[in-house]
């Protein structure tokens, strides 16, 4: 639930509930009343909340896509699901091509592990290393 999602960021954050109802511009017992499920954020303070936790909206307000925010380490996300189209595209959500710098016309690497699952990669890691080790020119 979104209240759950504010109050284990807010805390992970190391925001008290009057620190954060501060950066957020609204009072205490209102940002109380979001942590305790008695009401919602309005569009502006959601977005407001999410570039504080640098998470994006989607992330804020569907709490299952961010279940492990407590656990997270420095470096690690979870973007939440993407849909895989008719002909095997997905779309690489905008907060993951943000942080990794993915842009249009970019080359990605698919690697994969039966026990493991899929991952992307740049293609010039491939390269560097290739290059690196003198097996390519």
């Amino acid at each position: 639930m979104m209240s759950e999602t504010i109050a284990l960021l807010r805390k992970k954050s190391g925001y008290s509930q009057e620190r954060l109802a501060e950066k957020v511009g609204v009072s205490r017992q209102t940002l109380s009343k979001w942590e305790l499920g008695e009401s919602l954020p309005d569009i502006v303070s959601s977005n407001r909340l999410a570039e504080i936790f640098d998470i994006s909206l989607d992330e804020l307000v569907n709490s299952d896509v961010f279940p492990f925010a407590g656990k997270a380490k420095k470096g690690k996300y979870i973007f939440g699901t993407v849909t895989v189209g008719e002909r095997g595209q997905i779309v690489i959500p905008a907060r993951a091509r943000k942080i990794f710098n993915i842009q249009r016309g970019d080359t990605l690497m698919v690697l994969g592990d039966v026990n493991q699952g899929l991952a992307l990669m740049h293609s010039d890691f491939f390269v560097q290393a290739f290059e690196e080790m003198g097996l390519m020119k």
